[in-house]
């Protein structure tokens, strides 16, 4: 099964919308929260391709993008 990485904030809709659909469809993930986590948010907009904008979700360590490409 694909690993699936999912940076995220608490006060992010998108990100608790993208979390639901990856439990909905029965797909393990690991959460990544980069509340008050500079370091954790510059890693996640390096990976990410100098995107700043939580989720940033990635599939076998590679960026998919946000809730919209995932759904």
């Amino acid at each position: 099964m694909a690993e699936v990485e999912i940076y995220s904030s608490l006060m992010c809709p998108f990100c608790w919308r993208a979390k639901s659909l990856l439990k909905k469809k029965g797909v393990a993930f690991a959460e990544i929260g980069v509340d008050g986590r500079p370091d954790m948010r510059r890693e996640m907009s390096k990976r990410a391709g100098g995107n700043h904008l939580v989720p940033q979700i990635f599939v076998d360590g590679a960026a998919i993008g946000g809730l919209d490409e995932l759904a």
